[in-house]
């Protein structure tokens, strides 16, 4: 079992004590509401975690506490974040989950980074019956297990591949190359895409995986370089975004469309890349412009971080917040009545409207970005759009 990392557990703590210590009236008699979660801050999840989810869970909490507490079915009570490290092994976040929800006893909980983590404690979850609304979990087979506890805010792989493939198909791409992961977001995202690219006249001319934790990618660019195609897509967690990305420069392939994800709507990826972002596409589902909440989000999380949020899963992880806070206003911290009004209830927020169905968000369609300038501009369908895709992509520099 690995103990709370202190300074997170205090940053919490002070951020309830500072809440009460500038409005004690509104907070209502009654100990904090505990929440609980376990996620990377060290490993190779950490780089995803420590942008899409854990700084989320910090803004989150300041500012519930900072307007006077959680309202549980309309008596304000303080909120007290207790996180963990997972160390981004499946093992210890297991056993993380199951001392809060077993032994401790927390009153919510919020889920960890990533399919894998997602996979493994959504089950575990559903068990002990506590509601768990996941932000980075692309995965079907999760999905498809129908667990009433459970529910995913992303756009699974059939649909974000679906979107790919239609904006592919749109723009009269003929032949495209894929590299992916072995594992199993990796898998199941490029399962979906060869089944999205079956339906059409496009050449897959190269599929190739790689194993997690990849160093050197420059031959198999080379020899995709080599056959030239129209696309390329890779399917690679914020590490090998980086690195394909970088290599391709290096190697001189630049396609028409060069699709990296994940990691590309993450502000990290801006700054290592530069000038070299310009016209590179991947998984994004929203902006400022998407609504005048998501503005007001992206900047308290500027002001609070001096980072900016990645323009996909962050404003998903925020979301969940948003319908978590909602779903406790209306039910209280009864589990069973939280899960059904999330199950059975729209919500209002920074995405738009979003329900469930299944335990997928039945909202909202899958998506394409693009880097133009200083934003990450959703380009596809074309009803969501925040800008028009830029295409072919300029040459690296």
């Amino acid at each position: 079992m690995t103990h709370p990392t202190r300074r997170r557990w205090i940053q919490g703590a002070a951020t309830t004590l500072g809440a009460a210590a500038v409005a004690p009236q509104l907070f209502a008699q009654g100990g904090p509401v505990k929440v609980g979660y376990a996620i990377a801050r060290t490993g190779p999840w950490a780089a995803g975690a420590q942008v899409s989810q854990e700084p989320n869970y910090l803004l989150w909490a300041e500012q519930v506490n900072a307007a006077g507490g959680l309202d549980v079915k309309g008596a304000r009570r303080p909120v007290e974040l207790i996180g963990y490290d997972d160390r981004s092994e499946t093992e210890t976040c297991v056993r993380t989950y199951e001392k809060l929800m077993g032994s401790d006893k927390v009153d919510l909980i919020l889920p960890p980074w990533g399919s894998g983590a997602n996979f493994a404690i959504a089950p575990l979850a559903n068990r002990f019956g506590y509601p768990m609304l996941a932000p980075t979990a692309l995965s079907r087979k999760l999905i498809d297990m129908n667990l009433p506890y459970f529910f995913s805010l992303l756009q699974q792989p059939d649909k974000m591949m679906g979107a790919l493939v239609d904006m592919l198909v749109a723009q009269q791409v003929k032949t495209v190359a894929i590299v992916y992961m072995d594992d199993l977001f990796g898998l199941e995202n490029f399962a979906a895409l060869n089944n999205a690219l079956k339906k059409t006249g496009i050449q897959v001319l190269e599929r190739k995986s790689y194993p997690l934790g990849v160093k050197d990618l420059a031959p198999v660019l080379r020899g995709i370089k080599d056959q030239n195609p129209d696309a390329f897509i890779g399917i690679t967690y914020p590490p090998d975004t980086l690195l394909v990305s970088r290599q391709s420069r290096e190697v001189g392939f630049n396609p028409k469309y060069f699709y990296a994800s994940v990691g590309t709507a993450f502000q990290l990826y801006k700054n290592v890349m530069a000038a070299n972002t310009e016209g590179v596409i991947g998984m994004g589902s929203w902006n400022v412009k998407t609504s005048p909440g998501a503005k007001a989000y992206f900047d308290a999380h500027v002001k609070k971080f001096n980072k900016e949020p990645d323009r996909w899963a962050s404003g998903h992880a925020w979301a969940g917040l948003e319908i978590l806070q909602q779903a406790v206003a209306r039910a209280g911290l009864d589990r069973k009545a939280l899960r059904d009004v999330i199950a059975k209830n729209e919500f209002k927020t920074i995405l738009g409207p979003i329900r469930f169905e299944h335990g997928e968000n039945a909202s909202i369609p899958g998506t394409v970005s693009q880097w133009q300038g200083a934003d990450f501009e959703v380009v596809w369908p074309l009803d969501r759009a925040t800008a028009k895709l830029v295409a072919p992509k300029p040459a690296w520099k």
